[in-house]
């Protein structure tokens, strides 16, 4: 991956230069993690118009899902500060 487009993730990636389908799918992870309890149909039928069917759905949701979980736990027990 193009150094400069991990950057621009890393930085604002509302700014980074990535395609529509991209765009969608990251502002749904960023939806899922700061109230998963806003997730509704439309933000389903918004990922279905830009390509991704019901099982790319799930994946995202899971991985999303995935790296909220382990990070909480890593924070909790301390895991990673000096």
């Amino acid at each position: 991956m193009d150094d400069n487009l991990v950057a621009s993730l890393i930085n604002d990636y509302t700014t980074a230069p990535v395609n529509r389908s991209d765009a969608v799918m990251l502002n749904y992870a960023v939806k899922l993690t700061k109230d998963s309890t806003s997730i509704t149909s439309a933000d389903h039928k918004e990922l279905r118009t830009v390509g991704f069917n019901d099982q790319a759905i799930l994946q995202i949701t899971l991985i999303a899902a995935w790296f909220n979980y382990i990070n909480r736990v890593a924070d909790a027990l301390g895991i990673g500060k000096d």
